[in-house]
C-alpha cells in the first residue's frame, strides 16, 4: 500500500535502558496487526532486537526500523538503544523522526539517559510525548515520575492519563482527553471503555481543562471559543492539540504497561490523530542554509541516515525521502561525490524482515541495498537537482584505547575491518597516530568499544586486543639558554662542517625581540601537533650564509618532533640563531641540520625543560546518592573540581582531569553508579606535569631507549 505524505508518521522511541522501548514497540506492532504474536526481550524473539549480539545481551545495541498501518496512516517506528554509548543510533534516528516518544520507568522515575536524550530531541526541535511505563511494578510511582518530568522538562509536560491503581493490580487507565476509563483484561490488548467513577471525576476534569487550555493557547479563534463556551468540541480540541504538539507547546503524558500490553493502542491512536506528519513539520535545513519543503510533487531528494553491512547482502542503506518520491529502478546523483546510484529495489522494514516497496513518497522512510558510492550522511537527488541535506553532527568521543592484532601480518586486515565498521558507525574514529606510534580507537564508552571488538572478531574473524594508549605529552622550556655546537666530520674527500650559536627561550604572545640581538628575519611556524616555533635569524656579518637558514630550521624542527625528555613533541619555543661558522668546501645543508639539531637538544636540556600533559574537562551528571563515590574517585585521578550544582533533580560535577588519569573511566563510572551517571569530556589545555611524575616518565623513556 502506498501512503501519501499527510498519512505518514515517523516516530522514534527514546528512554533510559530498561524503560521498555523494545517491548512497547512489540505492542505497537501487535496492536496494529503487523505481527500475530508479541515477542519478548528475554526470549530473544522481538522484531526490534533481531541481531545475534542483541539477543545474546538482552538489550538494544542498534536502532531498528519498523512500520505498522493504523487506520489510514503508516507509522514508521525507530527503536533506539538506551545506553548513550550508542548515541550515534539516537542522533541518526532523531534526524529523520517527526515525533519522539519518551519511555519513562514508573519505578525509577526520570533517569539520566532520558535527560541526555531529551537534550538531543530539543536540538532537533522534535515534538515529544511521554509514556510512563511499568506502572504495574510493585514499586511504581506514577505521580512522582510525572512530577520529576515536570521539574526536568518544564510545565509543558501535561498528563493525558493516569492509572486508577498502580502496582501489581494495575489494569485501569483514566483518560482525561477522552473523559473515559479503559479497563484491561488479564491479557491486556484492547480494553473496555467505562465511565469515569464519581470519585475520580474532579481529578479527570482538572486534567481535561489543562489540556483544553493548552490546545486553545495557540489559536485565537479556539481561545475565543474556550472563553465563550468554557470548553472545546472534540474536533476543535484535536485541532488545537495538533498545533500545540507540532510547535512543542505541550508534551502529553500517557501511562501503561508494555509488558502486559496495556496502553499502547491509545498511544498509537494519538500518534495517528494528533502527532504531525512530515508535511506539518518545519522545512528541513540544507547545507547552504536554505530549506526544502516536504512535497511529493517536487524533484526527489533523499537522505541516507544509516548504513549497515549484512552478510550475504552487503550494504543496506536506510533513507528518508525529503522531497518527491522514489520507486525501484530510479537513478539518483550523490550530492557529495557526483556519482550516480541506481536503486535496484526499495524495501519496507520490520526489523530484519524486508518486504518490497512500490512508491515511497516524501516524508517516508525505507531502505535499499548495494549502493556503490554512497554512505551515511549523504544526499541523493534527481538528476539536475542540486541539494544537500544538512548533515548529522555527532558528539566528541569520550573514551579511547590502543589496539593490537596478534601479529604484524594481521594489521592490514584489522585496519580494513575497522575502517569498514567506521563507515557504518560515524561515532567511531580510527586513528593511526604517528606521534604515539599506536593505532587508536575513539568511541563513546567501554560498551561501544567492546561491541566494536566483538564485531571485528565474530564478523571479520580477526583477533584484536585493547592495550593502554600512550599519552600525547608535549615538551617545552621555562628559561633561556645559549648554546654553541660544532659539527665536524672528516672521512676522506669532502667532509662536513657547521657551527651554530643559538639562544632558546620560552615563547609567548606579544613578547619583545631578543635582547642584545639584531633580528634580520623572523618566522612563526604553526607546528602540525599544535603550538608554535618562533625562528629568528640574527646573523650579522655573514658568519653563516643565509642560504643555510632553512636547513638550520629543519634540524631544529626534527628535534622538536621527538623531544629530548620523553620523545614527545616540543612546542612554544623561540630560537634565535645569532652566530656560527662555515667552511667554503665542507659546509652543506646536512651539516647545518645536524649541528642545529644537536645544539637545540643541548640548549633544551639547560633551559629547565617542562613536560606538559593534556587536561580534559569532565561534566558528570549523577544522582545525589552516588555523588560521594564519584568525588572520591576523582580525587584519586588528580582532578581539580571546578564546580558542583543541581541540574534538575540531578547533580552536575565539573572537573578538570589529566588524560593520563582517564583510562577506563567510563567503566569505573558505570560500576560506581550502576549505570546511573553519564559524562562528557572536552580537551581544555596542556598543563605542567608534577615534578615527581615528570621524573618517572623521563626515567622510563631513558630505560626504553637504552633497551631498544
Amino acid at each position: 500500500m502506498n501512503y501519501e505524505t499527510k498519512n505518514i508518521r515517523n516516530v522514534v522511541l527514546l528512554g533510559h535502558s530498561g524503560s521498555g522501548k523494545t517491548t512497547f514497540a512489540e505492542c505497537m506492532l501487535f496492536e496494529a496487526g503487523a505481527i500475530s504474536r508479541r515477542g519478548s526481550v528475554t526470549e530473544g524473539n522481538t522484531v526490534s532486537d533481531h541481531t545475534a549480539l542483541e539477543q545474546e545481551r538482552n538489550n538494544s545495541l542498534y536502532a531498528s526500523l519498523m512500520h505498522a498501518g493504523w487506520k489510514s496512516s503508516k507509522i514508521n517506528i525507530l527503536d533506539t538503544p538506551g545506553s548513550d554509548d550508542f548515541v550515534g543510533e539516537l542522533v541518526s534516528s532523531l534526524k529523520v523522526a517527526d515525533t519522539a516518544v519518551f519511555m519513562l520507568n514508573a519505578r525509577s522515575g526520570v533517569e539520566v539517559g532520558s535527560e541526555i536524550q531529551w537534550e538531543y530531541a530539543q536540538n532537533y526541535k522534535t515534538p515529544s510525548i511521554f509514556v510512563i511505563n511499568h506502572v504495574d511494578n510493585d514499586k511504581a510511582d506514577f505521580d512522582k515520575t510525572l512530577e520529576q518530568a515536570k521539574n526536568r522538562f518544564g510545565n509543558k509536560v501535561v498528563p493525558v492519563q493516569y492509572p486508577l491503581r498502580q502496582g501489581i493490580g494495575f489494569n485501569t487507565i483514566v483518560d482525561a482527553l477522552r473523559m473515559t476509563m479503559y479497563v484491561f483484561g488479564p491479557e491486556g490488548s484492547k480494553p473496555k471503555k467505562e465511565p469515569i467513577p464519581d470519585s475520580e471525576m474532579e481529578r479527570a476534569k482538572a486534567m481535561h481543562n489543562a489540556l483544553v487550555e493548552a490546545a486553545a493557547e495557540n489559536d485565537e479563534g479556539l481561545m475565543e471559543k474556550y472563553f465563550e463556551e468554557g470548553t472545546l468540541r472534540e474536533d476543535d480540541l484535536a485541532a488545537g492539540l495538533r498545533m500545540a504538539i507540532a510547535t512543542q507547546s505541550i508534551y502529553p503524558v500517557f501511562c501503561g504497561s508494555a509488558e502486559r500490553n496495556m496502553g499502547s493502542g491509545r498511544v498509537m491512536g494519538f500518534i495517528n490523530d494528533i502527532c504531525p506528519s512530515p508535511a506539518e513539520r518545519p522545512e528541513a535545513l540544507l547545507a547552504d542554509g536554505s530549506t526544502i519543503k516536504c512535497d511529493a510533487s517536487a524533484p526527489t531528494t533523499a537522505f541516507i541516515f544509516k548504513t549497515v553491512n549484512e552478510n550475504r547482502v552487503g550494504n543496506v542503506s536506510y533513507f528518508k525521502v525529503y522531497s518527491g518520491s522514489l520507486k525501484s529502478g530510479d537513478e539518483l546523483v550523490n550530492a557529495s561525490n557526483r556519482s550516480t546510484e541506481r536503486l535496484g529495489s526499495i524495501y519496507l522494514n520490520n526489523g530484519k524482515i524486508r518486504t518490497a516497496g512500490d512508491v515511497i513518497c516524501a516524508g517516508d522512510i525505507a531502505a535499499t541495498v548495494k549502493l556503490r558510492e554512497t554512505q551515511s550522511n549523504q544526499t541523493l537527488n534527481t538528476k539536475g537537482t542540486e541539494r544537500q541535506i544538512e548533515t548529522m553532527n555527532f558528539p566528541n568521543s569520550r573514551i579511547r584505547t590502543a589496539i593490537e592484532p596478534p601479529g604484524k601480518a594481521e594489521m592490514e586486515k584489522l585496519m580494513k575491518a575497522l575502517n569498514h565498521i567506521a563507515e557504518e558507525d560515524l561515532t567511531l574514529q580510527v586513528e593511526q597516530s604517528r606521534t604515539l606510534k599506536q593505532t587508536l580507537l575513539h568511541g563513546q564508552g567501554q560498551l561501544h568499544l567492546d561491541l566494536i571488538k566483538t564485531k571485528v572478531e565474530k564478523e571479520h574473524g580477526i583477533a584484536m586486543e585493547f592495550i593502554r594508549p600512550r599519552i600525547p605529552y608535549r615538551e617545552t622550556i621555562t628559561k633561556q639558554a645559549n648554546e654553541a655546537y660544532r659539527h665536524k666530520k672528516q672521512s676522506g674527500g669532502s667532509g662536513q662542517f657547521a657551527e651554530v650559536h643559538m639562544r632558546i627561550e620560552p615563547s609567548y604572545e606579544g613578547m619583545p625581540d631578543p635582547a642584545g640581538l639584531t633580528v634580520r628575519k623572523k618566522e612563526e611556524v604553526d607546528l602540525p601537533w599544535g603550538g608554535k616555533l618562533n625562528f629568528f635569524w640574527c646573523i650579522v656579518g655573514g658568519s653563516i650564509d643565509a642560504r643555510f637558514s632553512n636547513a638550520i630550521k629543519k634540524g631544529i624542527m626534527n628535534k622538536m618532533e621527538e623531544g629530548p625528555l620523553t620523545g614527545s613533541n616540543c612546542q612554544d619555543i623561540r630560537v634565535s640563531v645569532y652566530d656560527g661558522k662555515m667552511h667554503p668546501v665542507d659546509s652543506n645543508d646536512m651539516a647545518f641540520m645536524l649541528a642545529a639539531s644537536q645544539g637545540f637538544k643541548n640548549a633544551f636540556n639547560q633551559s629547565a625543560p617542562q613536560l606538559l600533559e593534556p587536561i580534559y574537562e569532565l561534566e558528570i551528571l549523577c544522582s545525589d546518592d552516588v555523588m560521594g563515590d564519584i568525588m572520591s574517585d576523582l580525587q584519586t585521578r588528580r582532578a581539580i573540581i571546578m564546580g558542583m550544582g543541581a541540574d534538575g533533580h540531578y547533580q552536575k560535577i565539573t572537573a578538570r582531569v589529566p588524560l593520563a588519569e582517564l583510562y577506563k573511566y567510563s567503566s569505573t563510572l558505570r560500576s560506581l553508579t550502576q549505570g546511573r551517571a553519564k559524562f562528557t569530556r572536552q580537551f581544555i589545555e596542556y598543563a605542567a606535569v608534577p615534578n615527581d611524575i615528570q621524573k618517572k616518565l623521563v626515567n622510563a623513556h631513558q630505560t626504553e631507549m637504552a633497551e631498544a
